[in-house]
């Protein structure tokens, strides 16, 4: 029986129009996850303006198929979504093309125990717990699923589908898991109520989270536009790095969290080894990783993947590396 990624799991994203030039872009989990800061600071700082984009806000969505179809009907059919939402858009026999990377990094995931629990301080230490992750064919399924098959723990720890971060933090309290995650901003505001144990990015340094995306055909018609809004992305990239106080103080007002909970979360990506948003161009190995963890929990088939067929690099900047020439 063949196995392919439903969208309702792995989220997407939604474009909405509010004129006939004016559009707000929906990244996936904008306000909750750190992925829609660069946008955040992109418009604040007028530089969607400046490539000839309206871009009036920001709009997130559980995601699905029809949300991912709606983008394609819409007036700007661009957005950032998880790379495990844009396999299955392709799967689907969808028209759609990976246009950048966007975050290449799990430094914003943490996994953490009760305070008064420090059974746990290595991965070793998980035998024989139980393990909290959000949902089936999830990212954090399969980032559980690839550290279990990396320590050899595979059978030896129960893992529990428990849904968000509220949901699964409260079930920790409850002693219904011995460990869950947590990503940032969240973290930020939770870290002295749990014990942090390690990070994500610890045994999994490299892998791609989320993409670009865009239809083909308005790729093609609309080259320039795309061009704007990558090198808006990647001015908000960059400015998060040379910049940082301002742009915690935008990521608060576009997030609307208290300001020295987006400094520390700024701060906790940027301490994890590696960049945590690229500036537009692809970590191959960190896709691959993506695809590898997606095969470890069956949402796609055995074999050979071409990237080639799916990935679009014709609008990135010049000066940036090309990985699927």
């Amino acid at each position: 029986m063949r196995r392919f990624l439903t969208l309702a799991t792995v989220g997407a994203l939604t474009i909405g129009t509010t004129t006939a030039n004016a559009v707000e872009l929906a990244i996936t989990h904008f306000g909750v996850g750190l992925y829609g800061v660069p946008y955040a600071i992109a418009k604040n700082k007028g530089w969607f303006k400046d490539a000839g984009l309206d871009i009036t806000g920001f709009l997130t969505s559980a995601g699905g198929g029809t949300t991912v179809r709606n983008v394609l009907a819409s007036e700007l059919p661009y957005g950032e979504v998880a790379l495990p939402a844009a396999i299955a858009a392709i799967q689907q026999g969808l028209d759609v093309k990976i246009v950048h990377a966007g975050v290449v990094s799990l430094a914003d995931m943490v996994f953490v125990t009760r305070k008064d629990d420090d059974s746990i301080k290595t991965e070793a230490d998980l035998k024989g717990k139980k393990l909290g992750y959000s949902s089936p064919k999830s990212t954090t399924d399969m980032v559980t699923t690839i550290m279990l098959d990396k320590y050899k723990l595979t059978g030896q720890v129960e893992r529990k589908p428990i849904g968000g971060i509220g949901a699964g933090l409260t079930v920790l309290r409850e002693k219904g898991v011995d460990m869950f995650y947590v990503t940032e901003p969240a973290w930020s505001a939770e870290k002295n109520n749990y014990r942090k144990a390690f990070n994500a990015a610890d045994w999994l340094p490299h892998v791609t989270q989320t993409v670009g995306v865009a239809k083909s055909e308005w790729i093609k018609a609309n080259g320039d536009k795309l061009k704007g809004l990558i090198a808006a992305r990647r001015k908000g990239v960059e400015f998060i790095k040379s910049n940082p106080d301002e742009a915690a103080q935008i990521v608060a007002t576009e997030y609307k969290i208290p300001l020295d909970q987006a400094k520390a979360a700024l701060a906790s990506v940027k301490d994890v080894k590696g960049d945590y948003w690229s500036r537009g161009d692809f970590d191959k190995e960190g896709m691959d990783v993506m695809l590898q963890g997606l095969r470890l929990v069956q949402a796609i088939e055995p074999g050979d993947f071409d990237w080639k067929k799916v990935v679009d690099e014709s609008a990135l900047p010049a000066d940036l590396p090309k990985s699927f020439k």
